[in-house]
């Protein structure tokens, strides 16, 4: 095999691997838009029926709206991990409850029952 027609082959499988992309991505952008039933099914038909027309005309009109929902949905993500490692740090072992738990059963805030109960509730 020639050395020129390596390149080609190597560079068609980029492009065939960078076209799948952009169609996931745009069915993606399709599906997750506020556009109506019927609008996305006209999307979808005409990126199926005439692929390359479609994704083109696709990304002229809609472009700008797949880049800011792409990043709300990016920063949404970030805040969602954000507040899970708030909550995981926050929350603590269950030795760390329980040691809370018996400091505020020395300091008298808990009596002896409520201790008891809130330990069995960790503990189970």
């Amino acid at each position: 095999m020639p050395l020129l027609d390596l390149f080609w082959t190597m560079f068609m499988i980029f492009i065939f691997f960078a076209w799948i992309w952009l169609l996931i991505m745009i069915f993606a952008d399709i599906f997750r838009s506020d556009i109506s039933g019927v609008g996305k099914a006209v999307w979808v038909i005409f990126v199926i029926i005439v692929p390359v027309l479609g994704v083109l005309v696709y990304l002229i009109v809609h472009g700008d709206e797949m880049r800011a929902r792409s990043m709300k949905q990016a920063v949404e993500m970030e805040q969602a991990q954000r507040q899970y490692i708030q909550q995981a740090a926050a929350g603590g072992s269950t030795a760390s409850e329980l040691e809370k738990l018996a400091g505020l059963h020395q300091q008298g805030v808990l009596s002896d029952e409520e201790f008891a109960a809130e330990k069995a509730k960790l503990l189970s």
